[in-house]
């Protein structure tokens, strides 16, 4: 009976393992990370994982150049449809230069991730 018991726990722990220490990942971003487009309408991230809107955001920034020092460009993040895309969208077109994104996601499983990657606009 004991025997049972360990073998039904240890089953029950494999089962949920990937589930404990699942978290969201970014699987893709337009734009790329390291690419230069036209000046893009928005960003989208998209994650491995649903997230909670509340909580996901991302930050624009463009990188600092000669005679300018870094600055946050105004703009608005908000979850897709789909759950697993945060649009990114900035208020006013974007000048040519290099922008960082600064991204931070929660998934439904309260999982919290953060990352960052850069583009330049022409």
């Amino acid at each position: 009976m004991r025997r049972v018991s360990v073998l039904t726990a240890a089953a029950a722990a494999l089962a949920f393992a990937g589930t404990a220490y699942a978290h969201p990942k970014l699987v893709s971003a337009s734009p790329a990370a390291n690419a230069t487009v036209a000046k893009p309408t928005r960003l989208e991230l998209r994650f491995s994982e649903k997230l909670v809107a509340a909580f996901s955001k991302a930050d624009l920034i463009m990188a600092a150049m000669p005679g300018m020092p870094e600055m946050k460009i105004a703009s608005t993040a908000a979850v897709a449809a789909d759950g697993k895309t945060l649009i990114v969208t900035p208020k006013a077109p974007l000048h040519p230069g290099r922008y960082n994104v600064a991204w931070h996601v929660v998934s439904t499983d309260t999982h919290k991730v953060a990352g960052n990657y850069a583009f330049a606009v022409k």
